[in-house]
């Protein structure tokens, strides 16, 4: 066998382990996300998680963490704890710190031990151009 399909079939057999997602356990409950404002913006956020079994059925009692993070380097990731608002549903404040694109990481400790990790794509936080008492114009270029 060549040097080269040896590298090969070394590259095919690593690649499935190498996009496995972190966390584990908990493959099947269902994470949803929802961000407001509406579209995001920048500063303070309200984050709505909801966790469900299969079958729909809501998760309550969960240690739930959000980590929203740019992506790009470079930037500091944001933290906050969410908490139960009703069953299966989790909120937050996340404070989005500049325009782009970011993504929320959801870590989420079940009351049976499981663990969920899930990343949900924010694309788009808008900036806001606008101080009090300063009138906006239009910038031609």
């Amino acid at each position: 066998m060549t040097k080269r399909l040896r590298a090969l079939l070394l590259l095919a057999l690593l690649i499935p382990v190498g996009c496995r997602g972190r966390g584990g356990g908990a493959r099947d409950v269902s994470v949803r996300l929802a961000v407001t404002p509406v579209p995001p913006q920048v500063g303070p956020a309200t984050v709505v998680v909801k966790l469900a079994a299969p079958g729909g059925h809501p998760i309550s009692s969960a240690a739930v963490r959000l980590e929203g993070d740019m992506n790009h380097a470079g930037m500091v990731p944001v933290f906050a704890d969410a908490r139960e608002t009703a069953p299966g549903r989790y909120e937050a404040t996340l404070n989005f710190t500049m325009a782009g694109d970011w993504f929320i990481l959801v870590q989420a400790r079940l009351p049976d031990g499981r663990t969920v990790e899930q990343a949900i794509d924010v694309p788009g936080v808008q900036g806001r151009w606008t101080c009090p008492g300063i009138p906006v114009r239009e910038v031609q270029r």
